[in-house]
C-alpha cells in the first residue's frame, strides 16, 4: 500500500528555506514555551530576512482574487505535516491596507521588502457570536525592510498593515498555525463589528479545516 503519512510541504524549496526550517523545528522540539521559542528563533529569522534571492518572483506578486481584498497576495512557502507551523509571504500592493485581523498563534513577522505602517489594537469588547467588537488602538509604528516583531496572543495579535513605499511591501510570516486556512477574525473598528474569515493562500487551496484549528476560532 502507498505511504499516506502526512509530510512537510515545501512550496519554496531552497537551501535557505530548508536551513531555516531545520532550525525552527529543532528549536520547537526543544522549547515548548512560545514566549521562549520566539526569542530563541530571532537570530535565525533575522538571517532569513537579510538573505537575498531565496524568494521567487511568483511568491512576491499581488493577487487579484485575494481573500483579504486590495490585491493582497498570501503565498504559502512551507507547511508542517501537522499544520501547526507555516511560513508564508504577504504581498501588500502600494496604497493597500489589510483588514484589521488577528492571527491566533505565536509567530514572528518581518519585512523583506518595502515599507509598512502597522496599527496594533486590543479588543475592549469582543462578542464574536454577536458580531460585536470594540477595539482600542494601542500603537502605530513604521516597519522597514529587515525589521521584525513577535506575536504572542493575546498581546499584539490584532493589527492592520498599510504599504507606505512606492512599491509593494513583502512581509514574511512564521506562525504556529495554518494561518491561511484556519478560521480567524476580521474587525471593522469604525463600525464596531467582527466577523469570521479565512484569508486563504494565493497558491494553495485550503482543505477541510482541521478540528483543532476550528476550535481556535472561538475565543
Amino acid at each position: 500500500m502507498p505511504d499516506r503519512t502526512p509530510a512537510d510541504e515545501y512550496y519554496v524549496d531552497s537551501p535557505v528555506v530548508r536551513d531555516f526550517i531545520a532550525e525552527v523545528l529543532a528549536a520547537r522540539a526543544a522549547e515548548p514555551d512560545p514566549s521562549l521559542l520566539v526569542e530563541a528563533l530571532r537570530p535565525a529569522f533575522g538571517r532569513l530576512l537579510a538573505a537575498e534571492g531565496w524568494l521567487p518572483d511568483a511568491f512576491a506578486q499581488p493577487y487579484a482574487a485575494s481573500g483579504m481584498g486590495g490585491g493582497i497576495g498570501q503565498y504559502l512557502l512551507y507547511r508542517a505535516a501537522d499544520h501547526a507551523l507555516t511560513l508564508f509571504s504577504l504581498v501588500v500592493p502600494a496604497g493597500s491596507t489589510t483588514p484589521v485581523h488577528d492571527h491566533l498563534a505565536w509567530g514572528l513577522v518581518g519585512l523583506y521588502r518595502g515599507r509598512q505602517r502597522e496599527k496594533v489594537y486590543a479588543p475592549i469588547v469582543e462578542d464574536v457570536a454577536a458580531g460585536i467588537a470594540e477595539l482600542e488602538l494601542l500603537e502605530e509604528r513604521t516597519l522597514e525592510a529587515g525589521e521584525f516583531y513577535t506575536l504572542l496572543p493575546p498581546a499584539g495579535d490584532v493589527h492592520s498593515v498599510e504599504t507606505t513605499s512606492p512599491e509593494a511591501s513583502i512581509s514574511i510570516h512564521l506562525l504556529g498555525n495554518d494561518a491561511g486556512c484556519v478560521p480567524r477574525h476580521r474587525f471593522d473598528p469604525a463600525a464596531g463589528t467582527v466577523a469570521a474569515f479565512r484569508s486563504g493562500y494565493s497558491n494553495v487551496p485550503c482543505e477541510d479545516v482541521l478540528p483543532s484549528a476550528a476550535g481556535q476560532a472561538g475565543r
